[in-house]
């Protein structure tokens, strides 16, 4: 054990000067560096109990505080001279001046800036971006408008468990000078904490590493810090947030902010035993977030000797109580209890197995952290996406989930891509570890080559796309979901039935179109029903199927094949219920039901997968998405097909649905197009016969 010290002696020293967060992910040294042997000292396990709550209140239209200086708050903690162990008291540099305090008018304040300078500057950057002062899409909007709000509910109401960055106390286990065994209270603020243990970290890569600059973190970088970590249960002390999200673009620094967040958990959360992983498909991208921060503890020997830290080639550990730091590649586990888990680009996963995994395993932690850092993808059947939709249910207060925080950095719907003035919008860090040139270089080479649009769009702007040439605006076509509708409520319009049979082992479609209205004032609706072979159903690759099975978006028919059968009683069942004028399909697929459906009384319209067929209804349906004449059942398969659909126009600017990977499953899209080449000249309702066109 080692000898009573102070209080804020929890956070070591280091000699180093300040220079803003960059990108900090370094490729090389694979070597194991070993801290200096932790002399005696026991390694202690720590809990924390809250002091009485303050208010913490703003009212949303206060004035800003001013803005202290984001390097103060280095200045604040120990001199090495206390680190010595001999028992003698702590230097302790000045306080930063306070700032001025807000009007009157909030019920309740902050602590002063000078008490909690980053706590003011989380708060004086949600103010700053929900106010437009500085350049954000909608959902960083609404990350920051929720945490001005949260301050004024936990000042408001006192029934309201949670409480931002208060004064907890900590419970050190300590020697005093006789070598008695005694404990040691320690008063601390949780936001404040990680934010200069954030501030104490070395810059690893380039010009800051090579001067010896240590990180200063960025307003933005303070929100989400203190954010994470300074709202705590009013009871426990224990941390609220147990998911965090962070969607960022490349070159912002979100591996090093990831890195320190590991490191923090790792060694000060207060976690005997703990487990702290870093999750990715691949082990380049595993090694993203865990390279940073084994080199940042190689590069500090202060910590490495303050927290006992050994730093090995793939992990860092504390011998004493067993805690640990390491890359996991794929699905960790079952035996794996993270206290920490990071799940790095979260859009190049299939399934969500490992996220899973690593959110079961953390039942036995008392305050566990799952992070998760990505950018948008081109898989919207991936768990990442889901994700995200769920995070802007949260956002926007459509669901309620006090335990989740999450920021999106991005570009809003409607923002032209091309305009230089997004690129400060998405990019928090843009003139920091983003340099503007680069991103303005990259943006005029994907204007000028339209392969590299969406790269550009995915990686710099986090904007999700679907195709290399979409066919459709992906925003408009969620946008355009209703869950509520049914078939029912359109039983007095004209209907068609789009069938895709062409795949009988793996995906086929059935969608009705209803048309309401004429000419370019109809207004269309669609209802798909798509169905699977139980065995292709049951593929681990699959994984997605199986979750909008369970659903009720996909149909499983036993086997190995689809049952064509099963399909024709459905659509007999619908003909019950609405009237439809036409079916129309692809021969190719079709063939055995077609008469069947003759003889049950369908007019039945063989379209033939050709250009002179399909182009017209592909941009009638693209102009009805755009203009606000087209809707949905909501039904994510649906959704995910249409948007895999791709347009390579010829050089008659005619449309022709294609894929880019055979992955990529089109058929409900398929369904819609021959569906809306008739729905869009119908008249009339059912009737006999067969029309064939050439």
């Amino acid at each position: 054990m080692k000898p009573i010290l102070e209080p804020d002696d929890d956070i070591f020293v280091s000699p180093g000067r300040t220079g803003s967060i960059g990108e900090t992910m370094e490729k090389g040294n694979s070597g194991g560096v070993a801290a200096p042997k932790p002399s005696g000292r026991d390694l202690l396990h720590t809990s924390a109990t809250p002091a009485p709550a303050e208010s913490t209140t703003r009212e949303r239209e206060a004035a800003p505080l001013e803005t202290p200086p984001a390097n103060v708050p280095v200045g604040a903690v120990i001199t090495a001279g206390s680190m010595t162990g001999s028992g003698s008291a702590p230097a302790i540099a000045p306080a930063a001046p306070a700032a001025p305090a807000a009007p009157a008018a909030a019920a309740a304040t902050l602590q002063t800036a000078a008490d909690q300078p980053f706590a003011a500057i989380a708060l004086q950057y949600a103010r700053d971006v929900t106010a437009g002062r500085i350049p954000a899409c909608k959902w960083t909007r609404l990350a920051c408008q929720r945490h001005i709000d949260d301050l004024a509910r936990s000042a408001a109401d006192a029934s309201w468990p949670y409480t931002f960055s208060p004064e907890l106390i900590e419970i050190k286990k300590a020697t005093d000078a006789q070598g008695r065994a005694v404990e040691v209270k320690k008063p601390y603020r949780p936001a404040e904490r990680i934010c200069k243990f954030a501030q104490l970290m070395p810059h690893i890569k380039g010009d800051w590493a090579a001067a010896g600059l240590r990180i200063k973190l960025e307003p933005w970088e303070v929100f989400i810090l203190a954010s994470i970590f300074g709202w705590v249960h009013r009871a426990t002390g224990k941390r609220r947030f147990r998911v965090a999200d962070l969607y960022v673009p490349r070159k912002n620094a979100k591996s090093t902010l990831a890195a320190i967040i590991g490191l923090y958990c790792l060694a000060v959360d207060g976690e005997y035993g703990a487990e702290v992983y870093s999750g990715a498909t691949s082990e380049d991208q595993a090694y993203e977030v865990f390279r940073p921060a084994r080199l940042m503890a190689a590069g500090t020997p202060e910590f490495q000797q303050h927290y006992a830290v050994t730093v090995n080639i793939s992990n860092l550990a504390i011998i004493g109580n067993n805690s640990k730091m390491e890359p996991v590649i794929g699905k960790p586990g079952d035996g794996a209890s993270p206290s920490c888990a990071i799940v790095d680009e979260y859009h190049e996963h299939k399934t969500p197995a490992l996220y899973e995994t690593m959110e079961t395993g953390m039942g036995a932690r008392s305050q566990p952290l799952l992070l998760v850092i990505t950018t948008a993808g081109s898989d919207i059947s991936g768990p990442c996406y889901q994700h995200q939709v769920e995070l802007q249910k949260v956002l926007e207060g459509v669901v309620e989930n006090d335990r989740r925080f999450g920021i999106i950095y991005g570009i809003d719907e409607g923002d032209d891509w091309t305009d230089p003035q997004v690129l400060r919008k998405a990019n928090p860090n843009f003139g920091v570890s983003v340099d503007a040139e680069f991103l303005e270089a990259q943006q005029q080479d994907a204007i000028t080559n339209p392969r590299k649009q969406n790269i550009f769009k995915t990686k710099h702007l986090n904007v999700w796309v679907a195709a290399a040439s979409p066919w459709l605006n992906l925003y408009n076509l969620q946008k355009a979901g209703d869950p509520t509708l049914r078939p029912e409520q359109f039983a007095g319009d004209v209907c068609v039935a789009g069938l895709d049979l062409a795949s009988k082992v793996d995906i086929a479609s059935r969608v009705l179109v209803f048309k309401r209205g004429e000419g370019d004032e109809a207004h269309y609706y669609a209802f798909s029903r798509n169905y699977i072979p139980q065995t292709a159903l049951e593929k681990v690759e699959n994984a997605h199927y199986q979750a909008w099975e369970k659903k009720g978006y996909l149909t499983a028919t036993p086997g190995n094949m689809i049952s064509l059968a099963t399909i024709e009683e459905d659509l007999m069942d619908d003909a019950e219920s609405v009237p439809i004028s036409e079916v129309a399909f692809d021969a190719w697929g079709a063939r055995e039901m077609a008469p069947n459906l003759q003889e049950e009384g369908f007019t039945v319209v063989d379209i033939p997968m050709q250009v002179r067929h399909l182009s017209e209804p592909m941009k009638l349906i693209a102009a009805a998405l755009d203009g606000g004449r087209f809707h949905h059942d909501g039904n994510e398969a649906f959704v995910w097909m249409m948007s895999n659909v791709e347009v390579a126009p010829d050089r008659n600017e005619n449309w022709f649905p294609r894929k880019q990977r055979p992955e990529n499953k089109i058929d409900a899209a398929v369904a819609l197009i021959v569906a809306m080449a008739r729905a869009a000249v119908a008249k009339s309702s059912a009737g006999f016969g067969v029309i064939a066109l050439d």
